[in-house]
C-alpha cells in the first residue's frame, strides 16, 4: 500500500522515571488506547461536552493551561513523544484536572480513522515542525489533504487555532487553509491573528520575540454547509 508520509520523526530520546511512572502508573486513567474504530469521546470523558484537540502537545503545558481555564470543556491531547505524554501526565494529575485524555498516536490516523465527523469545537496546533527545507515540505503537517481531514472533524462554527515562529511557514498554512475553501479566516483574508488567551506565550516564544522572531497565530472557523455557525469560546 501507500505508505504515508510522517510529519514527525520518532526519537524517543531520554525519558525520565518520573515520565517513565506516569506513563504505567496515570496512563491507564488519563490515557485512550490506539486501538481501532471511532472514539467514543463521551464515553473517554465520562460526561459529553464540547471537546477541544491539541495536536503536538509537546509537554502539555499549553494543554494543562487551556484544560485548567475551560473546566466545563473536554480537552483532548494527541501527541506521538512518549516522554512528552509522560511530562504531560503528571501535570494533568498533579493539577487535579479530570478534563484531559491523552491519545499517544499519529494524528493523521487519528483525524482519518478515529475521529466522528464534526464531534470537535475546536482544534490547536502549536509550533509544529516547519520542515524548513524545500524537500522536506511534504512532510508539513499542515497540507491541503489534512485541511480536509480537520474540516470533517471540527463542527460547524468549530475553531482550528495554528501558531508557529516560522514565518514562511506561517505564510504556507495561511495560503494552504485559504484556499480549502471550507474554512473562513476569523481576521480577515490574508491576515494573521492575535494570539489569544487561551494560548499561552511559551518562553520559548519570549525569548524568540526579544530576538525578533515574531510568533504568527492563525485563526480559522469551519464554515457549514449554510454559512458559517456560530463561534465557539471556551
Amino acid at each position: 500500500g501507500h505508505r504515508q508520509i510522517r510529519s514527525f520523526v520518532l526519537r524517543e530520546g531520554r525519558i525520565t522515571e518520573a515520565q517513565r511512572r506516569a506513563l504505567t502508573e496515570l496512563w491507564p486513567h488519563f490515557g485512550i488506547e490506539a486501538a481501532e474504530g471511532p472514539l467514543a469521546l463521551a464515553a473517554s470523558f465520562g460526561r459529553s461536552r464540547a471537546t477541544y484537540v491539541e495536536i503536538g502537545f509537546g509537554d502539555g503545558d499549553a494543554l494543562i493551561h487551556m484544560a485548567a481555564r475551560a473546566p466545563e470543556a473536554n480537552f483532548l491531547g494527541i501527541e506521538v513523544h512518549r516522554p512528552g505524554v509522560g511530562s504531560a501526565l503528571n501535570k494533568v494529575h498533579d493539577r487535579g484536572l479530570e478534563n484531559v485524555r491523552i491519545l499517544c498516536a499519529d494524528a493523521v490516523v487519528v483525524l482519518r480513522d478515529r475521529l466522528p465527523p464534526a464531534s470537535l469545537a475546536g482544534v490547536r496546533i502549536y509550533f509544529p515542525d516547519p520542515w524548513p527545507k524545500k524537500r522536506h515540505h511534504k512532510r508539513r503537517l499542515i497540507n491541503p489533504k489534512f485541511a480536509r481531514l480537520l474540516h470533517r472533524a471540527l463542527e460547524p462554527g468549530g475553531v482550528l487555532h495554528l501558531a508557529t515562529d516560522w514565518l514562511p511557514y506561517a505564510e504556507w498554512m495561511l495560503s494552504v487553509l485559504e484556499a480549502d475553501g471550507g474554512f473562513l479566516n476569523l481576521s480577515g483574508d490574508g491576515r494573521f491573528a492575535q494570539r489569544p488567551d487561551w494560548r499561552p506565550e511559551t518562553k520559548f516564544e519570549r525569548r524568540g520575540r526579544r530576538r525578533g522572531h515574531p510568533v504568527r497565530d492563525l485563526m480559522f472557523q469551519a464554515a457549514s454547509a449554510t454559512g458559517v455557525g456560530e463561534p465557539r469560546d471556551p
